[in-house]
């Protein structure tokens, strides 16, 4: 496998393979951070949809180095700690259904600054305590259990997890863009989708404030 002064940065290749394969389908399925995405390529277009998709692969940056450091640990082992977070987290996405039932109609053309989308997609993934959970389950367990340094590995996966996870909500987000373009013809659709999206974070923020630590 790939080394970098004598260190393996990721295991052998089917053990690679299976993690790549895992990550893949992990990353497709709806969450979240996909629904954010979505509204903001339809709401915005593809150049607000393939910056959400950054945002949410900054975020996603941020709970990989925690799970390095050992920060996402902490939060397993906190109760309190892992409570505070998610109902934080839960609160954010709530503030964000809120700000798209009460965005500007489309024909106002107010589309939020590049840097607050991507600042608001950043913090729908850091503010949520099971993303960290997950990382801390799931990367250990493709690592090489022989290797020299295994928060490299760690390391090295979460990146590779990430840069797929980005390119997959950049692709949907971009894709949305142009199914708005085609169907915001249509009146009541602009509307239509800002309640489904708002309602979609809704119900996701009220799974996150009722999900336990695992």
């Amino acid at each position: 496998m790939i080394a970098l002064a004598g260190y393996e940065l990721l295991p052998d290749w089917p053990r690679f393979a299976a993690f790549a394969a895992a990550g893949l389908a992990l990353n497709v399925v709806p969450g979240a951070d996909m629904t954010f995405v979505i509204a903001a390529g339809a709401r915005g277009g593809r150049r607000a949809g393939a910056i959400a998709a950054l945002g949410i692969g900054a975020g996603t940056l941020g709970h990989i180095v925690a799970a390095v450091l050992g920060l996402s640990a902490l939060l397993m082992s906190s109760q309190a700690l892992f409570e505070a977070l998610k109902l934080v987290g839960a609160a954010y996405l709530l503030y964000v259904a809120v700000g798209l039932l009460r965005a500007p109609k489309p024909e106002a053309k107010a589309v939020a600054a590049p840097a607050r989308l991507f600042r608001t997609a950043a913090l729908i993934n850091l503010t949520n305590p099971k993303v960290a959970l997950f990382f801390l389950a799931f990367l250990p367990q493709f690592v090489d259990p022989a290797a020299q340094a295994p928060a490299l590995q760690i390391l090295c996966l979460g990146l590779w997890f990430d840069l797929v996870g980005t390119l997959v909500n950049a692709v949907i987000g971009v894709g949305a863009a142009g199914t708005a373009v085609r169907l915001g013809r249509i009146p009541w659709f602009g509307r239509a989708a800002r309640w489904c999206a708002a309602t979609l974070l809704g119900g996701l923020a009220i799974q996150l404030a009722l999900a336990e630590r695992r």
